[in-house]
């Protein structure tokens, strides 16, 4: 049975770094993916890894800012944010991709099929 648990969310002040872990099971062979979700904003992609974890992609709102990495061995993948500004407050989710493609040197997950719960990061001073 296909199951996330989030975990690492807090209080964090401006510029400061949190690691949020996504512990999975039954989804060794599926790309995973971060996602968050404001109050009053669309659910926004994150970043996503590949299962090998060779792969990987980042919004342009986090990049050189979040670094997504996977244990498989730990079944685990990891959100590293560092740089937090206020506007990463948002609860975030992991997600299984039915789906990826590494084309022309570009990675994209799509189709994510497995929900976790979220984890609330509250950004503020």
């Amino acid at each position: 049975q296909a199951q996330f648990v989030e975990s690492g969310g807090g209080l964090v002040q401006p510029g400061g770094s949190l690691r949020l872990s996504c512990a999975f099971s039954g989804l060794d062979y599926y790309a995973i993916g971060w996602f968050r979700e404001a109050p009053g904003k669309e659910r926004e992609g994150v970043s996503c890894i590949s299962s090998s974890a060779e792969h990987t992609n980042y919004a342009d709102s986090v990049k050189g800012r979040f670094t997504i990495s996977r244990d498989n061995a730990k079944k685990t993948v990891y959100l590293q944010m560092n740089s937090l500004i206020p506007e990463d407050t948002a609860v975030y989710y992991c997600a299984a991709a039915g789906g990826d493609s590494y084309l022309g040197g570009s990675y994209s997950c799509r189709e994510y099929i497995y929900w976790g719960q979220g984890t609330q990061v509250t950004v503020s001073s």
